[in-house]
């Protein structure tokens, strides 16, 4: 590894036009007046970015307006106690929390304890577990603590969260660690755009690719008919024009309009962890981003990763993971040299957040340059191959046969379904998912059985996914968890995969599912709607799981885009495509033309929310509400 240094930060070869890297010192500003912000400035304390720690059973969080700076344009964020991130909770596992949170701001706000388990009451969605906090007003979260591990919190209004409103925490076990580690650091990556953020939805709206710096080119065509030859490339760019796609549509926002955070710091202002000599440091890694995936790598260290969402998992030493908004990762390093980057690029490839973990402040390592921006393949559209991280990125265009409904076009050589004679699904009024006259019943209404031992794999698309919320349906999923996703394949590095995950001690119920509950994550850019089974929200009806019932979830994705989903409440227990566990889990996300299952115990009373954890998907429609009763 090169030798640390305390050279200007560089550049990676990227004009500022393509990625904002932020000021040195910018964040959050305060009240402080003018000349007192310069002189704090000055001592670049604004750069550090740690968030203050609170501790103990009763906590005051006041919600408000605070100034910010990040790029050079002074903007607005929504903070807590005025810190960006907001401060971090430490709790105890088994005794109970009281939580006072006010409102200053000038309109309602509330805050989700994301993957705590509490009364539906406490969780903190408007219009689904409690009202909301009013201006002026203050509600008191109370729950008992029943977990242990590394947790994050955030607003559940509006665009609360992508202003500024997270933070994390961290709930100790009643009992002895079961991680050991000299030092301790919290690394909440997120995104912040000096844009208001109804206007970039607006602008999505209008032109769903709006952000995509990565639009094909004459130069990539050239070197396609360099590859393949002239007819190749005319086919390939026909497809995609048919289609009415883009093969690098990987992200709704970029480095055109983001800015990449650690802790609340932006690359220049490089966010520093302290270590010494010898110690194993446990980073609590946090994906509190509103639109982005974050793939991140030590580069001369590797990851032992030992927790995720908050769970223990058996310990597997990776170079490098991908984890969405909502996610979390606890891994383990053991450094050995003076300083290194913590490296998160996002998915798109257009910018990164860093951070250095250096034995004293002011070091930094080199800098990676970004890894090249990948196009969508055909497995990625349509599934029908379970390919892993070995396996190539290309196919044939004979391949596509897996797709049906693309812009009022068939591209599927497979007869067409036919919704009338599919047997295990009832297009009545039975119990389970229903959407109205206009939809089907797609849970299996069958005994724990056999029958139920292995997830089903034929897809089972609601009538009301043939309409206009929905460009596209995936008729062949992959099913293998094995594929670490689009531009991370055969990258020589060792990436983490969710087939790689494990929990100790197995599921936490022994019975298996009485039932199948599977939901179709749709879509159509153009238009930029985002729903489940062709419905927005507003258009849907809720999911219904009885009381203590054991079921199985089948999560099937008909878009080209990955999806981190989180259902609140309940574990989410992950299973491979045989029926065996895996991991508990509280966000999954689904890659395009994937097919994933989990099981489910509904323990959980109440009415709770089951979204995508990327802003504009859940705003625009991906959303469900799930009773248990």
């Amino acid at each position: 590894m090169a030798a640390p240094n305390t050279l200007p930060f560089p550049m990676a070869n990227l004009s500022r036009r393509r990625f904002v890297q932020g000021l040195a010192a910018g964040g959050v500003l305060g009240s402080l007046s003018l000349p007192a912000m310069k002189a704090l400035a000055q001592t670049e304390r604004l750069s550090r970015g740690t968030a203050p720690v609170l501790r103990g059973n009763t906590f005051d969080l006041v919600i408000a307006q605070t100034p910010v700076n990040f790029t050079g344009q002074p903007g607005i964020a929504t903070t807590i106690n005025g810190s960006l991130p907001a401060p971090t909770l430490r709790w105890r596992e088994g005794e109970e929390v009281t939580i006072r949170v006010t409102n200053r701001l000038p309109e309602a706000t509330s805050i989700h304890w994301h993957g705590i388990i509490l009364p539906f009451q406490m969780d903190g969605v408007p219009g689904i577990s409690f009202k909301g906090i009013a201006p002026g007003e203050t509600f008191t979260y109370r729950f008992k603590v029943q977990q242990s591990g590394s947790y994050w919190y955030h607003s559940h209004s509006g665009f609360q969260e992508m202003t500024g409103m997270y933070g994390a925490i961290i709930i100790d076990p009643a009992g002895p660690q079961t991680i050991q580690a000299d030092r301790d650091h919290v690394v909440l990556f997120s995104d912040w755009t000096d844009e208001d953020p109804m206007r970039v939805l607006s602008k999505l709206k209008a032109q769903g690719d709006y952000y995509n710096y990565n639009q094909p080119t004459a130069i990539d065509f050239f070197r396609d008919v360099s590859q393949d030859g002239l007819q190749a490339a005319l086919a390939k760019r026909k497809m995609w024009n048919e289609m009415r796609m883009s093969p690098t549509d990987l992200a709704d926002l970029s480095a055109k309009t983001l800015t990449y955070l650690a802790n609340g710091v932006a690359p220049a202002g490089n966010w520093t962890a302290l270590f010494k000599a010898g110690d194993r440091v446990r980073l609590r890694m946090v994906n509190g981003a509103g639109n982005t995936f974050y793939d991140v790598r030590i580069p001369g260290l590797r990851l032992k990763v030992v927790h995720v969402d908050g769970v223990d998992v058996e310990p597997i030493t990776v170079d490098e993971f991908r984890f969405g908004p909502g996610e979390t990762i606890d891994a383990i390093v053991e450094p050995r040299d003076d300083a290194y980057t913590i490296f998160a690029q996002a998915m798109d490839r257009t910018g990164y957040a860093r951070a250095t973990l250096a034995v004293r402040e002011g070091l930094q390592a080199p800098v990676p340059a970004l890894d090249p921006a990948q196009w969508l393949t055909m497995a990625d559209m349509m599934g029908g191959m379970n390919h892993g991280p070995s396996a190539s990125d290309d196919m044939e265009m004979t391949g596509m046969t897996g797709m049906t409904g693309m812009s009022g076009k068939d591209h599927s050589a497979v007869p067409a379904i036919n919704h009338g004679s599919m047997g295990g699904m009832n297009h009545g009024a039975m119990q389970g998912i229903n959407h109205g006259a206009m939809a089907m019943d797609h849970s299996k209404h069958a005994a724990a059985s056999d029958g139920l031992a292995v997830p089903s794999a034929r897809a089972r698309h609601a009538r009301t996914e043939y309409g206009a919320s929905t460009d596209m349906r995936v008729d062949m999923a992959r099913t293998n968890l094995d594929d670490p996703g689009i531009g991370l394949r055969n990258n020589g590095r060792r990436v983490l995969t969710l087939a790689d995950l494990h929990t100790p001690g197995g599921p936490m119920d022994s019975r298996g599912p009485g039932r199948e509950v599977e939901l179709h994550l749709t879509g159509n850019m153009e238009r930029y709607t985002w729903s489940l089974d062709g419905l927005e929200f507003g258009n849907s009806t809720p999911v219904h799981f009885r009381h203590n019932e054991r079921l199985r979830v089948i999560l099937h994705n008909d878009t080209m885009m990955t999806h981190p989903m989180h259902l609140h409440g309940m574990w989410s227990e992950l299973e491979s495509a045989d029926g065996k566990f895996l991991a508990r889990r509280h966000t999954l996300s689904v890659q395009p033309a994937q097919r994933i299952s989990f099981l489910v115990t509904a323990d959980a009373l109440g009415r709770w929310a089951w979204h995508c954890h990327l802003m504009f998907h859940m705003d625009a429609g991906m959303f469900r509400e799930v009773v248990v009763s």
